[in-house]
């Protein structure tokens, strides 16, 4: 198998989520550096959800 290789930088996020960063901690929290509702009411309005889509 090929081995994967490493990730250098930061990845591309969209204007509105400049500064966003997640981790998980030692306990398997997840840190986000964000609110969750801002982040939930991001994703409402950008990503479509293909369980609701009628077709």
């Amino acid at each position: 198998m090929p081995k994967k290789k490493a990730i250098n930088g930061k990845p591309e996020v969209h204007s509105d989520l400049k500064g966003f960063d997640i981790t998980i901690n030692e306990f398997g929290e997840i840190i986000t550096s964000l609110e969750v509702d801002k982040l939930n009411t991001f994703l409402d309005v950008n990503v479509i959800d293909k369980k609701l889509k009628r077709g």
